[in-house]
């Protein structure tokens, strides 16, 4: 009788769970379905600016002080984003001498030319924390001696160009709204809030969670093993593109950095000393553009999208190169802390778009002044 009982019930549990992966599986392909429904081309090659924008990036912008306060070492005042470098770094980006003609655009019009650059390597973290921590890494790129008129007003004496990107596709949030939704929680420690801001399901962003989690990756072995994005997309020349920077060992002398120990809290730093200050040898990137493809579900206005290489691939327009050089030092890390990147330094051949730019030259040039103000006091 319990022999019978027992089979009765593992025949019920299978077919239950049977039933289960049938309703996932179902599940699954109707939600994958919906959103090819949902996410599909064509789409604007403009801007669209949502009403009350402008309060919402005033709200980011508080949020974003209320970090920089929280977040103060006892001498200074850090960045709200990126505020751990691994050094900045002198750096040479030559443009492609054999660069087609539709990709001479701004900075790369000139096949060939070689710009001086400052280049900042960085965890994402507003705190600064071991390097073994899950994080994003950034690469902030400052070109050096660039004719033209700046975008901002107040930079016209500045004469550079900055590309900053970090070492993930797309972000995870859409917009200004679930931007300032999202700070706001993280800010006051309610990070389940962040993506999860309500009891409606309706509001609640898994995807964007996946994204986040996807984000925060474990540590290369190096900054100079990392791919870094753009995510946000800028104009390029008449073209709407998003930057790519990828290692490219095969042009740089062979070399293997000797294994790192992950436990040290500024590995990373180690890792870049070693092989620029102790081995002498240089690190190599290329810088690539993806140019939108209107047909495609190529967005410009929601940065959670990833522009997908097999509906426009990256092409490359110059060669990054990072000589061997002495950069950890008490006078050039304090050099390093005070400069500010900004996507919005910069001339109009590349100029921002997309409401996470328009939102970042607000809330860039906010913090960059409160910090410098407050570091200076």
């Amino acid at each position: 009788m319990l022999a019978r009982v027992w089979l009765w019930l593992g025949r019920l549990l299978g077919k239950v769970l049977l039933i289960m992966v049938i309703i996932g599986l179902l599940g699954w392909a109707t939600a994958t379905a919906w959103f090819a429904w949902q996410h599909r081309g064509p789409v604007s090659t403009l801007e669209q600016i949502p009403p009350g924008e402008a309060a919402m990036t005033q709200d980011v912008i508080q949020t974003a002080v209320r970090i920089v306060d929280q977040h103060r070492e006892s001498t200074r005042y850090l960045r709200d984003a990126h505020a751990k470098a691994h050094g900045c770094v002198k750096a040479q980006v030559q443009v492609l001498p054999e660069l087609a003609q539709s990709l001479r655009q701004g900075v790369f019009s000139e096949p060939g030319k070689t710009w001086q650059a400052m280049i900042r390597l960085s965890n994402g973290n507003a705190y600064p924390q071991f390097d073994s921590i899950r994080d994003a890494r950034g690469m902030a790129i400052k070109l050096l001696d660039v004719s033209g008129k700046q975008l901002l007003d107040n930079r016209q004496a500045a004469h550079e160009q900055d590309f900053v990107m970090f070492s993930h596709p797309n972000f995870f949030v859409s917009d200004v709204a679930e931007y300032r939704q999202n700070v706001a929680a993280q800010a006051e420690g309610k990070k389940v809030m962040a993506f999860f801001p309500g009891w409606d399901p309706r509001s609640w962003q898994i995807r964007h969670l996946f994204i986040a989690l996807a984000t925060l990756s474990p540590p290369p072995d190096s900054p100079t093993a990392t791919t870094y994005f753009s995510v946000s997309p800028y104009k390029f020349g008449d073209a709407n593109a998003k930057f790519r920077v990828v290692p490219d060992p095969d042009n740089c002398p062979a070399y293997t950095l000797p294994k790192q120990n992950h436990d040290l809290p500024n590995f990373l730093r180690s890792a870049l000393s070693q092989q620029l200050s102790t081995d002498r040898v240089p690190a190599c990137f290329m810088l690539q553009i993806q140019r939108q493809d209107a047909n495609k579900y190529m967005p410009i206005e929601d940065t959670s999208i990833e522009w997908r290489e097999q509906d426009a691939p990256f092409e490359t327009v110059a060669r990054i190169t990072l000589p061997p050089q002495d950069f950890d030092d008490p006078a050039l890390n304090l050099q390093c802390d005070n400069l500010s990147f900004n996507p919005w330094f910069g001339v109009e051949a590349h100029r921002p778009i997309g409401g996470i730019n328009r939102l970042r030259k607000a809330v860039y040039e906010a913090i960059s002044d409160y910090r410098h103000q407050r570091n200076s006091e």
